[in-house]
C-alpha cells in the first residue's frame, strides 16, 4: 500500500530511451499543477478554509441554537440566509481564481514537444513527456523539462539560451553538450543512445547540477553547463536534442515556484480576535441575565404560577435560567451580525472595481488596464511598510541606450533643456547607409566631428567596433543582426555602427569592419577576456598597415590607474564627465589604447602562451600588457528605466515605505540601477557592502555595519541638537508646535533607534549565509535599519525567504512586485503580490493579487487606492460596531425590567430589517465612496499614508472607543424614553407607558441617532450617500406604518398584532420631544469632542483638507511638491565630501573571448580549423577548467581574494574527456623554456592583490565592486 521512495531522494537514475526502466522509480510526470482544488475536493477544502474564519464558525453555532424552538426568540432564516450568502460569494471568488490557474496549467501542459519514440520524432503534449525521453527543441521554443543537452545544430554541441523566466536576465547564456554525445545529431543515432545518468535528486539550486553519464563503459562528469532548465528559451540555435532528467514538479523552476497560500489581511486577523472577545462578552451578559432570571423566577415568578405557569419542559427556576441564557445569547448576537461580513465583501468588491476602472492606471501603449485579481486584500494596500521588487523588467526595460560619451575631454550627448523645445533625433542614413534606424542620438556636434575626420572621435568608435565579443549575422546586403552576450555590448557596437564604424563579421583570427564606407580587415592577435575581478577587456589587433594596437574598455576605477602619466588635464576632465554620468545614473566605461611594437608583441605573446597553464600567471600577463595606455574617453549607457520609476520610489520613500530590490543580476549592475532610480543617492550617510564568504564573516560585517550606523546616527543627532539649541526660543517653540500638530506619534514599526539614510548591498553567496538560522536575526536587524536594501545574485527561492524573514521578525505588511516566473515565489510569499505584465511572460501576473503594466502605477495603487481602502474599511468597521452595540445593548437594559424573560424591546421585523435595510446602505456608501482628501492631495502629501502603517484607524483601542460610544448611546436610548414615558400621557389623558409605545419611540430614536452619526462620519458626500441616508429613514417610516396598518392585520392577524400603534405614538408631541432629547444627548458630546480635537490636536489629514477647502480654486497639480524635491536632488553632485562615485556597470561574462578565438562557435571548414588549431593547441575549455580549480594566494590583508575563475566562465565547468583521462591532462608540465620566460610574470603575479586591482581614492565606495560572481550563486 505504501511505496518507499528513498532511492529517488538519495540519487536519480535515468536511462535514455528506456521508459520501462525509468517507470519503476515512479518519477513525477511532466504535468504541472498550480491549482488548489478539483471538482471533488473543492467543496470540502473550500468550506474547511472558510470555517477557519472564527466568525463563520460563530454564526454556524448560532444557527444551530436558533433551530431549537425552546430557546429561540428569532427565526432561523435570519442567520442561515446571510451565512449562505457569505459562503457562496467567497466560494465563487475562490473557484474563479482557481479556474484561471487550471486554465494556465492546461495551456502549459498541452504545449507540443517533439519526442523521440521508437526511432522517430512524434508530437507529444508536455504532460506526456517522461523522464528518460529524448526531445527535440527548435529555435525560440521553451524548454519543456530539465534536460541534459546531448547535441546541437551549432558547432561542438553549443547552444544559446535565455533564462529570463529563471533569473530575470535576458542576456544569452551558452550551454554545451558532452563531447561524446555532441555528434549524435541524427534521430537514428539518438535512438540507439542508451547512456545512463546518475545524478543528484530534485532540488531548487539553479546554479548547481552534479551527475555522471555512463556510456560505452566510460563515465563523463556532468555539470550545470550541460543542462537546459525548464523555463529557458532556446535562442540563435536552429535545433538541439536533450535527455529529460527532471520533469514537472521535480524541475528546478517548479521547485522554486513556492506554494499558493491563503492570504488574509491584518484586519481579518484582528476581527477574528475581536469576535472571540465579543463572544466572551456575550457569554458574560448571558450569564448575568440568566442569574437574574433564576433569582426573579425563585423570588417573584412563583407568585404567578397559578395564571402564568412555566412551559412544559421547565420544571424549576434553574432550568429556566439555562434556557434564558441561550435565549439571550441568540438575542444579543446582533453585536456582530453576519451582515457585517456581507458588507465587508461588498465594500472590497467595490474597491477592486475602482482599481480596474482607474484610467490613470491604464497603459495605452500596451492597452492594459490595472486589474485587481483578488477582492479580499484591498485595505492591506494601505498598510504596506516594505516593498520587494525585481529589477529587470520591473524597474528597468532591459533596453540599453547609448546616451553620452566623452572624447578627448569633450562631452557629447543629450543637451536638451527640459523647459525648452525637444531636440530632433539624428538621421544617420544619408551619412551611413548601414546605420541602424532604431538608434537614437540627438547631439549633432559628435556626428560632425566624425564627418570632418576628427582623429580622436574616429579612434573612439574604432575601439567600440573592435573591442567586443559580438557575433554578426548579415541576412541580406546591409541588413546586420548583432548577437551579443550582453545588451551593453550590443549598444556600444550599434553606436559605432551608426557613427560610421560598422562591425561586419569575424573569424577566429580576423575582424572585418566598414570604416567610413571603406572595408577594413584587422588581424585579431589576442582577446584579454573580461571577468568580474579585472572589470575590463582588451583586444590586440594588427591593422592592414601592420601597426599593432591594444584597445581596452573597462571600469574607470581600474583603467585610469593604468594610463600613461602625461595628459593629466585630459584625465581630470574625463573623470569629471564620468562623475556627471554616474550622478545621472548612467552605466559608464572608460576607453583607452596602447600602441605596441612588433618586439613587444612577440615577447608578450610568448609569455602569454606560457601563462595559459596557470591562472595567476595569466592575470599577471594581462596586467603587464595593459599598462601605459592612452585615454580615449568614456561611454555612458542608459539602462532604460520604466517610466516614472525614480519619481515613484521617491514618493514611496516619503511615505515611509522601505524599498528592497531582490535581483538575479550582478552586483555592479544592481548598484548602478539603485543610483539610477534614486534608491541610492550620494546624499546618503553610507552604503554598506556585505560580501563575506562564510557565516562568521557575514555576521561580523553585518554587526560592524550596524555599529557604524549607530555611531553616525548619534553624531548626527548631536549635531541637530546643537543647531536647535542655537536657534531662537520663538522659532523652536513654533517648530515644536507645528511638528506636534502635523506629525503622527512615533512607533517602533516605523522608526528605529537608528536615524539617518543608510543602504545595504549584499550578494548571493553572503545572503545564503545571512539566511541561516543563527545569522538571520542579525541580518534582518541591520537591513531593516536601512532606507534601501539591494540583494544581488538572488535565486527565486531566496527571494521568498527574504520576504518571509521580514514577515517573521518585523511583523510588517509586505508587498512583492515582479514580472517573471522567477518572481512567483516572492509574489506568493508577500502579503500583497503585484505582477507586471511585461516581457518575461505572464507567470507573475497569474500568481499575483494585483497587476498592471508599469511600475509607476504602484504609487497610485498604494497612496490613493490603498489608503482610501484602508480609511474606508476602518471607518466602516468603527461605525458598524458602534451602531450594533447601540442597538443590541438596549435588550440588555430591558432585561432588568421584563423579569429577565428574554423579551425583545423591538418587534421581530425591526430586528430583522435593522442591519439589512435601515442602516446597511448608508454605511455601505461610506465604505465604498468615502475619502478624506482627493487623490491629488494623497500624492502630494505621502505622509498621509502613515496611519495605515501604524494601524491607527482601527485597532483594539479604537474598537473599545466605538463600543463605549455604543454603550453610552444604548443607555441614553433606553433610559431617557423610559424616564419620560413612565409618567407621560396622551392629550386625551390616557397614559403612554405601554410596551409598544416605548418600542416605537426607542426604535425611531435609534434610527435617527445612527443616521445623524453616519452623516458626521462621512467625509466625502456623493449622490449615493445622500440618497441612502434619507432613503433609509424613509424606508423605516414607510415599513413601520405598513407593519402597524389595518391591511396587514386583516390579512395576517397572527403575525401583526399591534394595529395603529405607530400612528398613535408618533402623533404625540412628547414622543418627538423625547426623540429629540435623546438624539441631542447622544450627538452633542461627539460634536464637542471632535471640535476640540480638531482645534487642539489636528491630524495631518485635517490640515490638508482645510487647505484643500481654502485653496480649492488654486489647487496645484498632483505631485508638485515631489517634483520640486526631485529637481533639487537631481541637481546635487558628489554630496559626500566631493568624493567621486564610479558609474561602472557591464553585464558581461567571462569565457566569450576564448570561445571566439577558439573558433568553436563559428562554422569553419575543416581545413581552416586544422590550420588554426596549431596556434591554439590548448582547448579553451581546458583553460577555463583550470581557472575553475585554480588556487589564489592570500592577499596582503590575510584574506583570500577570489581567483579569476570564481567568475565562472560560460563553459568553464564543461568537460570533454572521460574522468579517467583528467589526471593525465592536468599533470602536463610547462616546457623548460616556458619556465624561463615566465619568471618575470611570477614576480608580477605575487605582487597582485585586491588593492592593485581596485585602487580608488574613495574607500567607502571601493567595496561595491569587489567579489562578484558571474551568476546568482553561480547562475549563468
Amino acid at each position: 500500500m505504501f511505496t518507499k521512495k528513498n532511492p529517488p531522494e538519495e540519487e536519480r537514475k535515468v536511462r535514455a530511451n528506456d521508459r520501462e526502466y525509468n517507470e519503476k522509480f515512479q518519477y513525477a510526470s511532466n504535468c504541472i499543477t498550480t491549482s488548489k482544488y478539483n471538482v471533488l475536493t473543492f467543496l470540502p477544502i473550500n468550506l474547511f478554509e472558510q470555517f477557519q474564519e472564527v466568525a463563520n464558525t460563530y454564526f454556524l453555532f448560532l444557527l444551530i441554537l436558533q433551530l431549537i424552538p425552546q430557546i429561540s426568540s428569532l427565526s432561523w432564516f435570519t442567520t442561515i440566509v446571510p451565512l449562505a450568502l457569505v459562503l457562496s460569494i467567497t466560494a465563487v471568488k475562490d473557484a474563479t481564481d482557481d479556474y484561471f490557474r487550471h486554465r494556465s496549467d492546461n495551456q502549459v501542459n498541452n504545449r507540443q514537444s517533439q519526442v523521440l519514440i521508437r526511432g522517430s520524432l512524434q508530437n507529444e503534449k508536455w504532460m506526456n513527456v517522461r523522464v528518460g525521453d529524448i526531445i527535440k527543441l527548435e529555435n525560440n521554443q521553451f524548454v519543456a523539462a530539465d534536460l541534459l543537452l546531448l547535441s546541437s545544430s551549432e558547432p561542438h554541441g553549443l547552444c544559446y539560451v535565455e533564462t529570463a523566466e529563471l533569473d530575470g536576465e535576458t542576456n544569452m547564456k551558452v550551454r554545451q553538450s558532452v563531447s561524446v554525445t555532441s555528434e549524435l545529431g541524427d534521430p537514428n543515432n539518438l535512438a540507439q543512445f542508451n547512456g545512463e545518468v546518475i545524478c543528484e535528486p530534485p532540488n531548487n539550486k539553479l546554479d548547481r547540477f552534479r551527475g555522471t553519464l555512463y556510456w560505452r563503459d566510460k563515465k563523463y562528469a556532468l555539470t550545470n553547463q550541460n543542462m537546459l532548465l525548464r523555463g529557458c528559451v532556446l535562442r540563435n540555435t536552429e535545433a538541439c536534442y536533450g535527455l529529460v532528467i527532471f520533469a514537472g514538479p521535480d524541475t528546478k523552476l517548479m521547485q522554486n515556484s513556492g506554494r499558493t497560500k491563503f492570504k488574509r489581511t491584518s484586519i481579518d486577523r484582528l476581527m477574528n480576535t475581536l469576535v472571540l472577545w465579543i463572544f466572551a462578552f456575550l457569554v458574560c451578559m448571558g450569564v448575568i441575565l440568566a442569574v437574574g432570571n433564576a433569582v426573579w423566577e425563585r423570588e417573584v415568578g412563583t407568585l404567578f404560577q397559578s395564571y402564568l405557569p412555566w412551559d412544559p419542559p421547565v420544571d424549576g427556576f434553574l432550568f429556566s435560567a439555562v434556557l434564558a441564557f441561550w435565549s439571550y445569547v441568540i438575542i444579543l448576537n446582533t453585536v456582530v451580525p453576519i451582515s457585517l461580513y456581507v458588507s465587508v465583501e461588498v465594500i472590497r468588491l467595490g474597491h477592486s472595481y475602482f482599481i480596474n476602472w482607474d484610467q490613470q492606471m491604464f497603459c495605452s501603449q500596451c492597452n492594459t488596464p490595472a486589474e485587481a485579481r483578488t477582492t479580499t486584500l484591498s485595505e492591506e494596500l494601505g498598510q504596506i511598510e516594505y516593498i520587494f521588487s525585481d529589477k529587470t523588467g520591473t524597474l528597468t526595460q532591459n533596453i540599453m541606450s547609448f546616451k553620452k560619451c566623452s572624447i578627448n575631454g569633450h562631452s557629447y550627448g543629450e543637451v536638451a533643456d527640459p523647459l525648452g523645445p525637444q531636440p530632433k533625433k539624428l538621421d544617420f542614413t544619408p551619412f551611413n547607409p548601414l546605420a541602424d534606424p532604431n538608434f537614437c542620438f540627438y547631439d549633432d556636434t559628435l556626428l560632425e566631428c566624425v564627418k570632418v575626420g576628427d582623429s580622436h572621435a574616429q579612434e573612439f568608435f574604432r575601439l567600440l567596433s573592435l573591442c567586443h565579443t559580438v557575433m554578426s549575422e548579415e541576412k541580406s546586403e546591409g541588413e546586420l543582426v548583432y548577437k551579443a552576450q550582453s545588451p551593453d555590448e550590443r549598444a556600444l557596437v550599434t553606436a559605432a555602427r551608426n557613427f560610421g564604424f560598422v562591425f561586419r563579421s569575424r573569424t577566429p583570427g580576423t575582424i572585418t569592419t566598414t570604416e567610413m564606407g571603406r572595408t577594413v580587415t584587422y588581424t585579431l592577435l589576442a582577446i584579454l577576456d573580461f571577468n568580474n575581478t579585472r572589470k575590463r577587456m582588451s583586444v590586440i589587433v594588427r591593422n592592414p598597415e601592420g601597426r599593432i594596437r591594444l584597445y581596452c574598455k573597462g571600469a574607470d576605477t581600474v583603467l585610469l590607474e593604468r594610463l600613461r602619466p602625461c595628459k593629466q588635464d585630459l584625465i581630470n576632465m574625463t573623470s569629471d564627465h564620468l562623475n556627471e554620468y554616474a550622478t545621472d545614473g548612467l552605466r559608464t566605461l572608460a576607453l583607452a589604447y596602447r600602441d605596441l611594437s612588433e618586439e613587444q608583441w612577440e615577447m608578450w605573446s610568448e609569455s602569454h602562451q606560457c601563462a595559459e597553464k596557470e591562472e595567476d600567471l595569466l592575470s599577471a600577463a594581462y596586467e603587464q600588457i595593459e599598462q601605459d595606455m592612452t585615454l580615449l574617453g568614456a561611454t555612458a549607457i542608459e539602462d532604460k528605466l520604466q517610466e516614472g520609476v525614480p519619481e515613484t520610489i521617491a514618493l514611496l520613500s516619503l511615505a515611509n515605505i522601505k524599498m528592497w530590490v531582490l535581483t538575479g543580476d550582478k552586483q555592479e549592475t544592481a548598484v548602478n540601477i539603485g543610483y539610477s532610480c534614486k534608491m541610492l543617492t550620494d546624499d546618503m550617510d553610507d552604503v554598506f557592502i556585505i560580501s563575506g564568504q562564510s557565516v562568521q564573516r557575514v555576521k561580523q560585517e553585518l554587526r560592524r555595519a550596524r555599529e557604524q550606523m549607530i555611531t553616525q546616527s548619534q553624531t548626527k543627532d548631536a549635531d541637530k541638537k546643537e543647531v536647535a539649541e542655537g536657534c531662537g526660543e520663538a522659532y523652536v517653540t513654533r517648530f515644536r508646535r507645528t511638528q506636534k500638530q502635523t506629525q503622527f506619534p512615533p512607533s517602533s514599526k516605523l522608526t528605529d533607534n537608528i536615524s539617518g539614510d543608510f543602504a545595504l548591498v549584499i550578494n548571493g553567496h553572503s545572503l545564503a549565509h545571512a539566511l541561516e538560522t543563527d545569522v538571520e536575526e542579525e541580518f534582518i536587524t541591520t537591513a531593516c535599519a536601512c532606507k534601501a536594501v539591494i540583494c544581488c545574485r538572488v535565486t527565486p527561492l531566496q527571494k521568498a525567504q527574504v520576504v518571509e524573514l521580514v514577515k517573521k521578525y518585523k511583523r510588517a505588511v509586505t508587498l512583492a512586485i515582479g514580472d517573471g516566473a522567477n518572481d512567483v515565489s516572492m509574489i506568493k510569499s508577500a502579503h500583497i503580490g503585484v505582477g507586471i505584465s511585461g516581457q518575461e511572460g505572464i507567470q507573475a501576473v497569474l500568481a499575483s493579487d494585483y497587476s498592471f503594466s508599469q511600475f509607476r502605477f504602484l504609487q497610485r495603487l498604494l497612496l490613493v487606492h490603498g489608503r482610501w481602502s484602508y480609511l474606508r474599511m476602518c471607518r466602516f468597521l468603527c461605525y458598524f460596531f458602534y451602531k450594533n452595540f447601540a442597538f443590541t445593548m438596549v435588550h440588555f437594559w430591558f432585561g432588568f425590567f421584563c423579569g429577565f424573560s428574554a423579551q425583545t424591546v423591538y418587534d421581530q421585523f425591526f430586528i430583522t430589517l435593522y442591519n439589512i435595510v435601515y442602516t446597511s446602505l448608508p454605511v455601505l456608501a461610506m465604505g465604498i465612496f468615502d475619502q478624506d482628501v482627493s487623490d491629488q492631495r494623497s500624492l502630494e502629501y505621502p505622509k498621509l499614508y502613515e496611519p495605515g502603517q501604524l494601524n491607527l484607524l482601527f485597532n483594539k483601542r479604537e474598537f473599545f472607543i466605538c463600543i463605549t460610544q455604543g454603550f453610552y448611546t444604548s443607555v441614553v436610548l433606553f433610559f431617557v424614553p423610559y424616564a419620560i414615558l413612565a409618567d407621560a400621557s396622551q392629550s386625551s389623558g390616557e397614559p403612554l407607558a405601554d410596551y409598544q409605545t416605548f418600542a416605537v419611540t426607542t426604535a425611531t430614536a435609534l434610527v435617527i441617532v445612527v443616521s445623524v452619526q453616519i452623516s458626521l462620519d462621512t467625509g466625502f458626500w456623493t449622490v449615493f450617500n445622500l440618497v441612502f441616508v434619507w432613503g433609509s429613514l424613509g424606508c423605516y417610516f414607510t415599513i413601520m406604518f405598513a407593519v402597524h396598518s389595518q391591511i396587514l392585520f386583516r390579512s395576517f392577524s397572527n403575525h401583526f398584532h399591534f394595529v395603529g400603534s405607530a400612528q398613535s405614538t408618533l402623533l404625540q408631541p412628547v414622543v418627538w420631544l423625547t426623540i429629540a432629547l435623546a438624539t441631542a444627548i447622544c450627538i452633542v458630546p461627539v460634536l464637542a469632542f471632535r471640535f476640540l480635537k480638531l482645534d487642539l490636536k489636528p491630524q495631518l489629514s485635517d490640515t490638508v483638507r482645510y487647505t484643500q477647502l481654502v485653496h480649492q480654486k488654486k489647487r496645484r497639480p498632483a505631485g508638485g511638491s515631489v517634483a520640486s524635491t526631485w529637481r533639487t536632488s537631481e541637481g546635487r553632485l558628489g554630496a559626500r565630501g566631493g568624493s567621486r562615485r564610479s558609474g561602472y556597470a557591464f553585464a558581461h561574462q567571462e569565457g566569450f573571448g576564448e570561445l571566439i578565438t577558439s573558433g568553436k562557435n563559428m562554422r569553419l571548414s575543416s581545413l581552416a580549423l586544422a590550420s588554426f588549431a596549431s596556434r591554439h593547441s590548448s582547448s579553451w575549455i581546458d583553460t577555463l577548467l583550470r581557472k575553475k580549480h585554480a588556487h589564489t594566494p592570500p592577499n596582503r590583508s590575510g584574506e583570500c581574494t577570489p581567483a579569476l575563475s570564481h567568475s565562472s566562465s560560460v563553459l568553464g565547468s564543461s568537460q570533454e574527456a572521460p574522468i579517467e583521462e583528467e589526471t593525465i591532462r592536468d599533470s602536463e608540465m610547462i616546457p623548460m623554456t616556458s619556465l624561463e620566460a615566465s619568471e618575470d610574470l611570477r614576480e608580477i603575479a605575487n605582487g597582485i592583490d585586491s588593492s592593485s586591482v581596485e585602487n580608488h581614492p574613495t574607500k567607502e565606495n571601493k567595496k561595491i565592486y569587489e567579489n562578484f560572481e558571474s551568476g546568482p550563486l553561480g547562475i549563468e
